[in-house]
C-alpha cells in the first residue's frame, strides 16, 4: 500500500520567492542531516534547507560574475559542502562559515562535470572528460593531469542500445562483460509498469524507484500534471495528486518525501509506503489511509468547483476485472452526513460556521488534518469571491485546536491581512511554523500602522504582555517601574547630552511603554515568529522610518525589562526572549540606520541605547572581575564540613 500524505512549500523559485532562485533551481541534494536538504540554483547560490520548518539554515554564494556550475554536495563524512563554479574552481566549506571568498579554494586542471557523495563513501569528482578521482585523492594535487576518456575521436565506453520504448517503465539488465567483438550491443527489455489509466496514457517525465514493489512517475496526464505513486506487482495506481501549474519535470526522493517545482514554488509531499499485497493494491486493507477528500467534504457546495476537480482527480479505485487488474479514477460518493450542507455557496457565515462545526466534531479520519486544510482553503476562497462572507469565529477556532500550518492554508494570513484581522494573524504568528518573511513583514507593517484607539476596541489575546505591563484606565501611556540591574546610566555622563536626555524624558525614557497593550502584544507575536535574516532584511527596509523607530522604542523598552530581571526572562504566556529582543534590534538597526541617525528622534533614542549597553558592558566586566574569587569560596565551601560552626572572614582583593 503507498499513499501521497501532507504536502507544503518548500520555498519560492521566482525573483521574489526569498531564496534567491529567480534563475532556476539546478538540483536538489540531501544535507547531513535526514531533515536537510541542498538547493542549487542556476546562478550564483546554495541553500540549506529544515525540510520539517520549511526555512533555511544557510546560504551561500559566489561573487558577482561567477556561476556555480554543478551541484553543491554534502561530504557526509566530514558534514562539509562541496561546490565547483567556474567549472574548474572548487570550494569546500562548513555551516559556520558565511564568506565563500575566505573558504578552502582549490583551482583544477580540467572542467568538473558532477560531483557525487553518498553516506559512508568518499565523493568522486567526475570530470566532463570522462575522469573520475575520489575528493581526498584530488585535493593531494588540485593541478594533477585528468584524463580524456571521451574525446571527439573515440569513445572508450561500452556502447547499448534500447529498442524504442513508450509510454511505460520498463526493467533492463546491464551485463558487466562485455564481448569485444562487438562494438554496440543490443539490450533486453522487460515491462515493468503500463501506464495507463482508464484508457488514458501517462506521459512520464520522470520516476523514482521506492522500493522493490513501488514506484513514482512525474508526468502528464491529458491536459495536466500529476504525480503518481504505482504499484509494480500488481500493477496498479496506489495514489496521485493533481499539478495544475505544472512542473519542470524534475522529481527528487530523500527521506520519504518528493520535492518537485509547481508553478513558482519548491513543493514537498509527504509519502510512505507498506508492504505490498493484494488488499492493499485494490484498496481494501483495513484503515487504509488512502486519501478520500470529496467524501469528507462536498467541494462543490462550498463554492470552489476547481477545488472539486483537483480533489476528484486524486481518488483512484483499483478494481479487479475478470483475469487482469485495471486502474479507473473516479470520485467517491459524499457521506450521508454532507447532504446537509448543499446551501454553502449562499448560506451565511453563521450558519456555515455552525455546520460545519458540528461536521468536524463527528468526524474521525486518518487524513484529518489535510482535511481541515483543505476546508480552510475552499472557505478562504468564496472569502475572495464574496466580501461579505468571512467565517472568523471558526477560522480562529481551527487554528486555535489544530495543528495547522501556512502551507496547508496559504491564502488565510492574506485575506485576514486585507481585512486586518489583528486577532487572528496573532494567532497564526504564534502557531505557524513555516510563515514566510515577506508575510511576517506584511504583519509587522499593519499592526504598526494601526492606532492605540482603534486596537482598544480589538479583540487582541493580552496574555504575553499582561504580567510585565502595568495597563492604567484612560491613559494612553502605560507605566512601569523600572531599576537597570542595579546601576543608574546617569553614571555614564562621558560624552553625552544629559540635559538634552532629560528634556526628551517623556519620549525616549524606558519607564514608557511606547505603545498600548494590544499593540505590544500584537509585536511580540511577530517577535515569536521564525525567520531568516538573510530574507526578512529586504523588506524590513521597506519600512516607514517613523514605523521603524517606534518598533525600535518597544524593543528597547523590552530589553530593559528582561536586562532587570536576573534571569533576563520576562514573565508571561509566549513573551519575547532576550534572544529574540536583541536579534531584532540588530535586524532593524541594519536595515534603517542611515536613516536613524538622520532622524532628530531617533539619534536620542540610539544615544539613550548606546548609554544603557555600555553600563551593562561595565556592569558585567566588573562580575567577571570576582569571577574567580566567587568560584574560590565554592571551592573551599566544598571542602569543609558544614556541620562545623564557624565565623570567617574572607577578603577580596
Amino acid at each position: 500500500m503507498a499513499a501521497l500524505c501532507e504536502a507544503f512549500t518548500l520555498c519560492g523559485l521566482g525573483p521574489t520567492g526569498g531564496v534567491g532562485l529567480g534563475s532556476g533551481l539546478l538540483a536538489l541534494e540531501p544535507g547531513a542531516d535526514p531533515d536537510h536538504v541542498l538547493l542549487t540554483d542556476r546562478g550564483r547560490t546554495a541553500t540549506l534547507f529544515k525540510v520539517s520548518d520549511q526555512k533555511p539554515l544557510g546560504c551561500w554564494s559566489v561573487k558577482h560574475g561567477q556561476i556555480i556550475t554543478c551541484p553543491v554536495v554534502c561530504n557526509f563524512e566530514t558534514h562539509e559542502y562541496i561546490a565547483v563554479h567556474d567549472n574548474k574552481v572548487l570550494r569546500i566549506w562548513k555551516d559556520k562559515d558565511v564568506n565563500l571568498d575566505k573558504v578552502f579554494k582549490a583551482t583544477l586542471s580540467a572542467e568538473v562535470y558532477r560531483i557525487h557523495s553518498l553516506p559512508h563513501a568518499e565523493p568522486l569528482v567526475l570530470f566532463r572528460g570522462g575522469g573520475v578521482r575520489t575528493l581526498d585523492v584530488l585535493l593531494e594535487a588540485p593541478q594533477q593531469e585528468i584524463e580524456n576518456v571521451i574525446s571527439d575521436e573515440v569513445i572508450k565506453h561500452h556502447l547499448f542500445a534500447l529498442t524504442d520504448s513508450s509510454n511505460s517503465v520498463y526493467k533492463v539488465l546491464i551485463p558487466l562483460q562485455q564481448n569485444s567483438e562487438e562494438e554496440e550491443q543490443t539490450l533486453s527489455k522487460s515491462l515493468l509498469l503500463n501506464l495507463s489509466i482508464s484508457g488514458s496514457v501517462l506521459k512520464g517525465t520522470s520516476f523514482v524507484v521506492l522500493d522493490k514493489d513501488h514506484v513514482a512517475v512525474l508526468g502528464s496526464l491529458a491536459a495536466s500534471e500529476c504525480l503518481t505513486i504505482w504499484n509494480t506487482k500488481f500493477q496498479t495506481l496506489q495514489a496521485s495528486k493533481e499539478l495544475p501549474l505544472g512542473t519542470s519535470g524534475q522529481l527528487w526522493c530523500y527521506g520519504e518525501k518528493f520535492f518537485f517545482t509547481h508553478g513558482k514554488v519548491l513543493t514537498v509531499v509527504i509519502y510512505k509506503c507498506e508492504t505490498s499485497s493484494l488488499a492493499a493494491a485494490v484498496g481494501k486493507l483495513k484503515d487504509s489511509q488512502t486519501s478520500d477528500l470529496s467524501s469528507f467534504v462536498n467541494w462543490n457546495t462550498l463554492g470552489d468547483e476547481e477545488l472539486l476537480v483537483s480533489c476528484q482527480s486524486q481518488q483512484s479505485v483499483a478494481l479487479k476485472s475478470e483475469s487482469k487488474m485495471m486502474v479507473i479514477l473516479k470520485p467517491m460518493p459524499c457521506t450521508s452526513e454532507l447532504h446537509g450542507i448543499s446551501h454553502f455557496q449562499d448560506a451565511s457565515t453563521a450558519a456555515v460556521e455552525d455546520e460545519l462545526r458540528q461536521l468536524l466534531s463527528k468526524a474521525q479520519r486518518p487524513d484529518f488534518q489535510a482535511a481541515i486544510g483543505c476546508v480552510i482553503s475552499a472557505l478562504i476562497n468564496r472569502c475572495k469571491a464574496d466580501p461579505m462572507f468571512y467565517p472568523r469565529n471558526f477560522l480562529v477556532q481551527m487554528i486555535q485546536k489544530r495543528e495547522l500550518s501556512y502551507s496547508l492554508c496559504p491564502d488565510l494570513m492574506a485575506v485576514a491581512l486585507e481585512k486586518k484581522d489583528v486577532h487572528l494573524l496573532q494567532i497564526c504568528l504564534q502557531r505557524f511554523p513555516d510563515i514566510p518573511e515577506e508575510i511576517t513583514y506584511a504583519c509587522l507593517k499593519v499592526f504598526l500602522s494601526i492606532s492605540d484607539d482603534y486596537l482598544e476596541r480589538t479583540d487582541v489575546d493580552l496574555e504575553s504582555v499582561i504580567s510585565y505591563i502595568d495597563i492604567e484606565p484612560n491613559n494612553k501611556e502605560v507605566k512601569t517601574e523600572v531599576v537597570e540591574n542595579g546601576f543608574s546610566t546617569e553614571l555614564e555622563e562621558d560624552g553625552c547630552d544629559v540635559t538634552g536626555m532629560k528634556e526628551t524624558h517623556m519620549m525616549d525614557s524606558v519607564e514608557f511603554c511606547p505603545v498600548g497593550p494590544q499593540k505590544a502584544a500584537l509585536l511580540n507575536a511577530v517577535l515569536h515568529s521564525a525567520y531568516s535574516e538573510t530574507f526578512l532584511l529586504p523588506h524590513l527596509k521597506d519600512l516607514p522610518a517613523q514605523q521603524a523607530v517606534l518598533f525600535l522604542r518597544y524593543l528597547h523598552y523590552l530589553y530593559v525589562k528582561c536586562s532587570e530581571k536576573i534571569n533576563t526572562t520576562l514573565p508571561g504566556v509566549l513573551s519575547p526572549t532576550i534572544s529574540q529582543i536583541m536579534d531584532w534590534m540588530c535586524l532593524l538597526l541594519d536595515a534603517h540606520f542611515t536613516v536613524m541617525v538622520m532622524l532628530p528622534e531617533a539619534k536620542r533614542l540610539l544615544s539613550s541605547m548606546h548609554k544603557f549597553v555600555r553600563a551593562q558592558v561595565r556592569f558585567y566586566s566588573e562580575l567577571n572581575k570576582i569571577e574567580g574569587s566567587l568560584q574560590e569560596l565554592q571551592r573551599i565551601k566544598c571542602q569543609k564540613d558544614s556541620q562545623a560552626y564557624s565565623i570567617e572572614v574572607l577578603e577580596l582583593i
